[in-house]
């Protein structure tokens, strides 16, 4: 490859890291033909965009950019597949689906995700569990309503109660 090409290739994988807040590196060493199309299509479909380049040009962009990632380089080793996403735990979720009907291909080896790095399979579980923006909102949403909705319970019990003494002390005073 002519080094105006890798050029050209790290300057995109820099515009590609500062669109996709999160990423993810796979090792595409197993798969074959049929189950990289179905890798493919299944990113497709959750907005997932998988780019396979070489290792020494990713570490290249990644030093373009702002961010501490210095504990991925052990993960770049061997062909490397990168899953770019905008919410963190998507792509882990798909890998996980994915790895069973696959026999565990492809293998996931590190992820940079919520401003944080994970590397090892072990830490699929947690990327799995991370959550996102969307769902941390309809939580919060969730927790507010509960609690507007047992002040006005409250506000509701409380004038049938008065009305009631109101009530009782009048009938006392005829």
């Amino acid at each position: 490859m002519k080094k105006e090409d890798k050029s050209l290739l790290i300057n995109s994988l820099v515009e590609t890291l500062k669109t996709y807040p999160h990423f993810y590196v796979v090792d595409m060493t197993a798969l074959d033909s049929v189950t990289t199309s179905n890798l493919r299509r299944e990113c497709f479909k959750q907005d997932i965009k998988l780019q396979v380049v070489k290792n020494t040009l990713f570490e290249k962009a990644l030093e373009q950019i702002e961010g501490e990632f210095d504990a991925l380089k052990p993960a770049l080793k061997g062909p490397s597949g990168i899953m770019f996403c905008q919410t963190a735990n998507v792509p882990a979720k798909m890998l996980k689906k994915f790895n069973k009907d696959n026999n565990g291909v492809p293998a996931f080896k590190a992820a940079y995700a919520e401003e944080s790095v994970y590397v090892g399979a072990e830490n699929l579980e947690a990327l799995c569990a991370i959550k996102s923006k969307n769902e941390l909102i309809a939580e919060v949403v969730a927790a507010l309503e509960g609690q507007v909705q047992g002040v006005l319970n409250a506000l509701d019990s409380g004038s049938s109660t008065i009305y009631g003494v109101l009530d009782t002390i009048a009938k006392k005073g005829e």
